[in-house]
Order: C-alpha cells, then structure tokens, then sequence
C-alpha cells in the first residue's frame, strides 16, 4: 500500500506504544523514535489511545505526562471507528477483541500493523490479500533495515 513520496504507514498497537515509552532502548522505542523524527507515519485509533492511556495511568503513573506530551507533539494520524465492512472482513481472522485493532489499521491503509501481542496478532493466519503486514517491532525494524539496504 505504500504510495510513492509518502512516509511509511504504521499503525501501532497499544502494546508498542506502552513498551516504547517505558523503554527508549528497544525495539518499541526504536520505532517510536522513527515516528517522531519524521520517518515513518504513526497511525494510531482512538482506542488504541485510550487502551494506552488508561494502562500507562494505572501501571506506570510516572510516565502518564511524557506518554501524553508524545502524543500531542507527534499529533499521530488519528483513525476513528473502524468501518463496519472492515470489520467484517476482520471478523475470525484474531481475538475478538481484536478485531477492531486490525479493522481500523486496514482502513487506515497502514503499509504495517506493528504489534507485541503474539497470541492474537502474530500467530494469525492474516491473509496478504488484506494489504498489510502485521509484525512486531523487532521484525519491521529489520525489515526496514533490508529494504534501505536493497535501495
């Protein structure tokens, strides 16, 4: 899906976010680092902001204010409810509750799904006939790196 000129999509998970702000030096944070200086396009839903906000608030309170100050500098793209035929042709692919994630990114038109939940997202059998990639943040940083090698 990626369009020429533009930056990378990549819609992050609630997961990434949270790891990313506790954790500059990982994979998360990496790419979070990305995002902000420029190079890649963070895509985000409304739910994955308040799933992130509301965990940050009750697991990791000290963070609360530098999670938010990301959010408003950064002014990620910002996805809505997904659409109601997004989230059929999602239905049965992840979790249940999942299902919104992988709708909004799809209608998002994300190149990527970046994501640590490796029970529902990452074991799934995604079909690649929906348009996008979904990795964790080890595996897109080293698919990022391959593809500025190969140019």
């Amino acid at each position: 899906m990626m369009r020429a000129g533009e930056r990378i999509r990549v819609f992050v998970d609630t997961n990434v976010l949270i790891a990313g702000i506790a954790s500059v030096s990982g994979a998360s944070g990496t790419l979070l680092d990305l995002c902000e200086a420029g190079i890649l396009q963070m895509v985000i839903s409304r739910q994955v902001l308040i799933e992130a906000d509301r965990n940050i608030s009750a697991k990791l309170p000290g963070l609360v204010e530098a999670f938010r100050r990301f959010i408003r500098d950064l002014a990620p793209l910002m996805m809505e409810e997904p659409s109601l035929a997004s989230l059929e042709k999602c239905e049965g692919l992840v979790d249940r509750k999942d299902v919104a994630i992988l709708a909004a990114a799809l209608d998002s038109e994300a190149d990527f799904l970046v994501t640590l939940d490796k029970k529902h997202f990452l074991k799934a059998s995604i079909p690649a006939t929906l348009g996008i990639n979904v990795l964790s943040p080890g595996e897109f940083l080293r698919s990022l790196e391959r593809t500025f090698v190969e140019q």
